[in-house]
């Protein structure tokens, strides 16, 4: 068993069993679940919307070089300058050499899921660079040493106890300080950042191929601000991020809304299409967007799996999957957990290392049920593992078992004659070690089922 499936075992069993962090989980996931049902009666035909969303998303991904290369096409011709980055190595290098060009030694960021993934931050403070993260879930991880718990919402695992806590250590507010009061803290003293930031690095929601804009999506204002005030504006987006056309907008934000938050329509939906013009007062001076492939090719070479490249990040298979439910975001040790981050991650970074987590499912098919473009994640999952499998990456026992069983269900004879003992006593030798400790093997009737079928209905449909 490799490390990191021990790692993740540990932690789960760890963390299933943790009273509080479950009370807390499904109490803010509760409070989605509500949200979300409401929101989503925003679509007339929500079926018909995911439908057309998916088949956008899709084309995009089969097309990606074409929509790429669009993209760059309009962004450059407004100022923009684009970079090509091969992994987070390339990434991280040409940001720093930016900052330095720029003498940066502060940076403001918006929510970005992409610049975890290359773990900017602490590239950035080990070049004596400041990242201040400026979205308020982000900027409570940062301050508690964490990494997001969530895509959507990086403190879902912890109570308004547990900030007031963390603010009375690192500003000395009391603990006694409310939500609001908090959050009016932070947005003050965030404010000073803003004012004096070299540069803002944001992530984007979307590409749109035939504007050549960078769409954010946010309900802060922090986006807003990060991309204005300083005079650097870095750009950090997968390649799949891009879709054809401006026009599917109006499809793609209600979708992330309804299904990220349960808003209609979040609070902030920008469009920027290069760096500040000559008349305009706001705005940086120079505008980068940094193109990152990360593995991402790789997870495009698989003819079923490159379908969760359309994932829009929605966060909404996280909060229906049981599995999250009861383990949450940081035993992944993944970037993009739940199932979306199950299917993707072992493509994008080592598929020994990480195919444990495509077995890490119910494939209840929750997730592929909430999916707003419609990505059949549970059978990507199987894809997964079928993979792992031919590549000799699953543990001996476990295979050994599989065997075992195939044979017993292919056996008439052990289906139907076979004594009950001596099942009781098959089940207990070859499978219950991979049952697990917690479960009890399932009882045995006296009668198989064929034959209590013949002894109520006679030989019917021999």
């Amino acid at each position: 068993m490799e490390a990191s499936q021990i790692q993740f075992n540990n932690e789960s069993a760890k963390i299933a069993f943790n009273t509080e962090h479950r009370k807390r989980i499904l109490y803010n996931i509760g409070k989605y679940d509500h949200a979300a049902k409401e929101g989503r009666t925003f679509f007339s035909n929500l079926d018909l919307a995911r439908s057309r969303a998916g088949f956008y998303k899709y084309k995009s991904i089969n097309e990606l070089e074409k929509y790429l290369i669009e993209f760059e096409s309009r962004f450059t011709s407004r100022g923009g300058k684009v970079y090509w980055a091969v992994d987070a190595q390339d990434a991280v290098r040409f940001i720093l050499k930016l900052l330095k060009k720029y003498s940066v030694k502060q940076v403001v960021k918006s929510k970005s899921m992409t610049s975890e993934e290359i773990e900017l931050n602490r590239e950035l403070e080990s070049h004596n660079i400041t990242p201040v993260e400026t979205d308020l879930g982000e900027f409570i991880v940062q301050l508690a040493g964490q990494k997001p718990y969530h895509i959507v919402t990086p403190a879902m695992h912890m109570s308004a106890a547990d900030v007031a806590q963390l603010f009375e250590e690192k500003f000395g507010l009391g603990q006694e300080r409310t939500p609001h009061e908090i959050t009016a803290f932070v947005r003050q003293h965030l404010r000073e950042k803003f004012m004096a930031a070299g540069a803002g690095i944001t992530g984007a929601n979307f590409l749109i191929a035939d504007t050549g804009s960078v769409a954010i999506t946010e309900n802060e204002g922090n986006g807003l601000l990060s991309t204005a005030m300083p005079d650097l504006h870095i750009v950090i987006a997968g390649i799949e991020k891009i879709v054809p056309s401006i026009d599917q907008l109006d499809l793609f934000w209600p979708l992330l809304a309804t299904h990220g938050t349960g808003q209609y329509l979040t609070a902030y939906n920008s469009l920027l299409s290069g760096p500040g013009g000559e008349n305009e007062t706001d705005g940086p001076e120079e505008m980068y967007v940094i193109l990152l492939d990360n593995g991402r090719t790789q997870l495009l070479a698989k003819e079923k799996q490159r379908r969760a490249l359309s994932c829009i990040r929605c966060g909404a298979c996280l909060n229906a999957c049981p599995v999250y439910r009861n383990i949450g975001g940081h035993t992944y040790g993944t970037t993009y957990t739940g199932p979306i981050g199950a299917v993707i991650a072992p493509h994008m970074k080592n598929l020994r290392d990480l195919n444990h987590l495509s077995f890490a499912s119910s494939l209840c098919g929750k997730c592929t049920e909430v999916c707003p473009v419609k990505i059949p994640l549970h059978e990507l999952l199987l894809f997964n593992r079928k993979d792992a499998v031919e590549k000799g990456m699953v543990q001996s026992g476990w295979k050994y078992a599989m065997f075992i069983s195939k044979q017993a269900f292919l056996n008439r004879w052990m289906m139907d004659k076979g004594r009950k003992g001596l099942k009781r006593y098959l089940l207990q030798k070859f499978l219950k070690k991979q049952w697990g400790p917690r479960r009890r093997l399932p009882e045995l009737a006296n009668q198989s089922f064929r034959k209590q079928w013949m002894d109520n209905h006679g030989n019917v449909g021999q």
